[in-house]
């Protein structure tokens, strides 16, 4: 048997990212060259970010492999600390399956990742799930028999199981699903680097060098239920951790959350759902696309899955043309509007109602958010109760209603290994919510928008008297 031949990719944020020539990393780098992750290099990480910041175009492809290679920095901390003790014994089939799972986790990911999936949760459709697609790909797929000819029959069911567990079952799991994961550390600095932004910058190398393991109890209150091993960070990388939940959550406002960004997503999904809405109608002749058109498969057959993995981001960009000319106007108008960046106006709701619900001098600062989240849920109800009484085809009002909170503590997760743990020295390890103000008091970052057409001054004056009829009745019916 010829030798394995050691390979190499060239990254930039890794630099150099070796496969070496033992069995397992030369499987998955065979992993790398099916067609379903190649098929990672036509998805774009960011979606539409690019209409934001120009250098955003990397892809899940790109990110996997970097999620990989981070995988593998912190599963050697665990070998190092673990190997240190002789009273106990590394789990390499565990480590193994954790950090294939690190490879293939995007594996399902649909065109424009995150907006198709809103699509498919409004229509529920299964197949848009990108959880649900990697499973399947995982287990049947030409990643199934490149992991399973040579780690064994059950290799790629117990990766696709992993990814498939919404919190981490043991240490090695938290290396790819915890709030401290290598695909966290990877995209913070990837889409860093790639839009460009200044701030979000996080100490990796620090991180890494004061990272240890210890056992903490689970169990509520002081019912001792049992013990775990877990990652915790050294008292001298406090500050640090503390940066990193700060960094990420910062990268919502400037990044993920932008208006325009959100706004060219909210205009796909708005054309995405009349494009399959039609189709299921009877009316494919009203789209634009040619009856053999991926596009058009998944939405006659959206449970099948080869039509979900036929979809890509080149798939949809090659369509706007014919979607553009579609004899649906709705669709034809949403086409043109991603296709000329020619976006839907923002209105800030949340930051309207900011601006007029003042904070009184005798209200908590609790009971303030309450009235605002309040005021924005109901603008956002007779909004939504306003569309569904209009004729036609056309959303005249895009909504979009997201929350992100800076980190989730240990009481509202169902295990430590999803938490960020610092152990103080001599004293045992505590979730960092416990030691740090900052975190313990970051409140979640909220966005409230209507996007409406440019120049649809119907659509403006119905969300701004909305906003106007709410506000009123939150200043003088809660005295």
């Amino acid at each position: 048997m010829p030798a394995l031949k050691r390979q190499r990719i060239r990254d930039p944020v890794h630099n150099l990212i070796p496969f070496g020539t033992d069995q397992f990393e030369h499987t998955l780098w065979q992993v790398i060259q099916t067609p379903p992750f190649q098929r990672l290099r036509r998805i774009r990480q960011l979606g539409f970010s690019e209409f934001v910041f120009p250098g955003a175009t990397h892809t899940r492809f790109a990110h996997s492999i970097g999620v990989f290679h981070t995988a593998r920095q912190l599963m050697r901390v665990i070998h190092d600390h673990i190997g240190a003790d002789r009273t106990r014994q590394f789990g390499e089939h565990q480590a193994q399956v954790a950090l294939a799972a690190s490879l293939v986790h995007d594996i399902g990911h649909g065109m424009f990742s995150h907006a198709f999936e809103a699509v498919g949760k409004d229509l529920n459709l299964p197949m848009a799930r990108h959880e649900a697609v990697s499973e399947r790909l995982i287990r049947d797929s030409e990643i199934a028999g490149a992991l399973n000819r040579t780690l064994g029959g059950g290799f790629a069911n117990d990766v696709a199981t992993l990814i498939g567990r919404k919190e981490p079952g043991n240490l090695y799991d938290a290396v790819v699903s915890s709030q401290f994961d290598a695909d966290r550390l990877d995209y913070m600095q990837r889409d860093r680097l790639m839009t460009g932004v200044q701030s979000s910058g996080i100490d990796l190398t620090w991180l890494l060098a004061n990272l240890e393991i210890a056992s903490v109890r689970t169990g509520a209150d002081e019912e001792r239920s049992g013990e775990v091993e877990t990652l915790v960070l050294g008292p001298k990388a406090a500050l640090t951790a503390e940066s990193y939940v700060l960094s990420l959550f910062h990268l919502y406002p400037n990044v993920y959350f932008h208006k325009t960004t959100r706004g060219a997503e909210a205009v796909f999904g708005a054309l995405m759902r009349r494009l399959i809405r039609l189709v299921r109608e009877g009316h494919t002749g009203n789209v634009g696309l040619p009856a053999n058109h991926p596009i058009l498969r998944f939405a006659q057959e959206p449970e099948r899955l080869e039509n979900a993995t036929a979809l890509d981001d080149l798939v949809f960009w090659g369509a706007l043309p014919m979607l553009a000319e579609a004899e649906d106007q709705a669709i034809a108008g949403r086409a043109n509007e991603l296709r000329d960046r020619r976006l839907p106006e923002c209105i800030d709701i949340r930051g309207m109602v900011e601006a007029a619900l003042v904070r009184r001098n005798d209200e908590a600062r609790a009971s303030h958010r309450a009235r605002l989240d309040l005021a924005c849920a109901n603008i956002v109800k007779s909004l939504r109760d306003w569309l569904v009484g209009l004729p036609g085809a056309v959303e005249p009002v895009l909504i979009d209603r997201q929350s992100r909170s800076p980190y989730k503590r240990y009481q509202d997760s169902d295990t430590p290994l999803n938490s960020i743990l610092i152990k103080p020295a001599g004293m045992p390890a505590a979730d960092m919510a416990e030691l740090s103000p900052v975190i313990a008091g970051a409140e979640p970052f909220e966005i409230c928008r209507a996007y409406i057409s440019r120049g649809d001054s119907d659509a403006r004056s119905q969300v701004e008297n909305t906003i106007r009829t709410e506000i009123g009745r939150s200043t003088h019916g809660n005295p």
